[in-house]
This record gives structure tokens, sequence and C-alpha cells, in this order.
């Protein structure tokens, strides 16, 4: 961590909330060098989704890490694990949403690819899974899996 140096900025990050059925508010904090708004949109549904998976997980996870990875048969490919630690130039964006807080943490390799994303959970009878609408984007492989910017 850099001494001397506030990373640490209250920035607003939108979340489409379509059923306005959250019965507690979704608060954001992010802590980054890097902005000074925050660099990816996050559903309401995502952050059930991510609270639901942190629960069950139950060991000492603090949050998800989001991660931008060479793979894939087009260029990049989203990455999201748990997170068990800070890493030193992780952007982070707590959260607190039903009296719980996490944190999710963007690399900040995958800055420069994620900024302006929104980050959704969809489910449907096929699937279900986290979804990247990204504007960056110039294309994708025909599986959906990977990307180019």
């Amino acid at each position: 961590m850099q001494s001397g140096l506030s990373m640490d900025k209250e920035v607003l990050i939108p979340h489409n909330n379509q059923e306005n059925t959250c019965d507690s508010q979704i608060k954001y904090f992010i802590n980054s060098s890097f902005t000074d708004k925050s660099p990816i949109i996050i559903t309401e549904n995502a952050i059930k989704k991510i609270k639901e998976l942190i629960d069950k997980k139950k060991d000492s996870v603090i949050g998800i890490r989001i991660m931008v990875a060479q793979k894939g048969c087009f260029g990049f490919k989203y990455n999201i694990e748990y997170a068990y630690d800070i890493k030193m130039l992780d952007v982070q964006i707590q959260v607190k949403y039903q009296n719980q807080n996490f944190i999710i943490l963007i690399d900040p390799k995958a800055m420069m690819f994620i900024n302006g994303t929104e980050m959704d959970h969809v489910e449907n009878k096929i699937s279900s899974g986290f979804v990247f609408k990204n504007p960056n984007e110039k294309g994708r492989c025909g599986c959906g899996e990977s990307f180019y910017v």
C-alpha cells in the first residue's frame, strides 16, 4: 500500500433495479487510485448471487475477484473467483447488502477491458451464470465464451 496517499473515494455504482424488490439498500464504496467512478455497473441480481455464493462458501472468503485473461478462441475471457485476500493494486468495491459487507475486487490488468461493463446474473430453464455486457467489446466467438476489444 502506498503511504501518504489516500485512495478512498465514495462513488455511486449504478445498478439496474427493475423490480425494486430489494429489502435493504445497496451501498458501494470504491478504493482505487485509477478512477473517481466505478468501472463496473452491478445489477441487483448479480449482487444477490454474489452474496449467496459467499454465504455458501463459509470459509475465509472476503468477496469475489473479477479478472480478464487471454483465453478462448477470440482472445479474452472473464474469470470470477473467490477472493481470500486483497492484492496490492486491486480495485476494491465494498458492498453492503442485507446487513452483510463483502468486497468485489477487480484485477488492475482487467481495468482497461471492463470499464463501463454491466455485470448481471441471469437464470433460465437451461442455464444460469454471470453475464457481462461490455461496451468495449468489438466481437465475440460463436459460443460466446470469449471476446475481443
